[in-house]
């Protein structure tokens, strides 16, 4: 059998990736960009954020994502739609090689469901970078911890219409979740990438949501 190596083509990798998410940025309580579909100012001149992720179940092509955890960090000018971002990535120490490059991927390039969809709006990406990192749920209580680079904790707007349950804010324009609990950041320190941010008011801004990605790099 002859083989013709010009209509090799090389396979797409499909991935999908589930788990659980939060965030908190420097704008009050509650973020102008959400309800305004990131057309609005931020609370600032600009809006600095960091989102957390805690993978429970996930695949790219075949390698296991099961357990990662990342952050993205960002900083944007107050209308976050306008682009110009700084943007940089660590994923957590315990990632071999293999899973930290997948999920360079899924962040950095828009090939699917969730942050890839940010990727033409940041200029400066600043790489990535390998820390352990805390990622703690517990009910409406949401923490994640990078000594030296990243503390946040959010309590989540408790309902008063369904207990147990948050607030929550419903068909956003966000690439995590379409559907977030609404949070406040009791204490929100970033140091990263060049991107400075603290304060502990409880006044700062805060989501988290669970998540659930697909998507295909060719």
């Amino acid at each position: 059998m002859i083989f013709n190596w010009g209509t090799w083509v090389a396979m797409a990798i499909n991935w999908h990736i589930k788990g659980e998410y939060m965030e908190a940025c420097s704008c009050d309580f509650l973020c102008p960009c959400i309800p305004k579909n990131s057309t609005t100012p931020a609370t600032h001149d600009f809006c600095k954020v960091a989102l957390a992720f805690e993978v429970t179940e996930g695949s790219y092509g075949n390698v296991s994502l099961d357990g990662i955890r990342w952050v993205f960090f960002a900083q944007s000018k107050a209308i976050m739609s306008e682009g110009d971002w700084i943007g940089g990535l660590v994923v957590d120490s315990g990632a071999i090689d293999a899973q930290v490059e997948a999920i360079t991927t899924i962040c950095t390039r828009d090939s699917g469901d969730g942050l890839g969809k940010f990727a033409p709006l940041v200029t400066d990406f600043r790489g990535v970078e390998r820390h352990p990192i805390e990622f703690v749920s517990d009910g409406n209580n949401v923490s994640v911890k990078i000594v030296g680079l990243l503390e946040q904790s959010l309590v989540g707007v408790e309902s008063m219409s369904a207990q147990g349950e948050c607030v929550v804010i419903d068909n956003t324009f966000h690439p995590v979740n379409k559907r977030l609990n609404l949070a406040s950041a009791v204490r929100n320190v970033i140091s990263a990438f060049g991107i400075d941010w603290e304060d502990n008011s409880g006044g700062n801004n805060g989501h988290f949501a669970p998540f659930n990605w697909s998507g295909e790099v060719a």
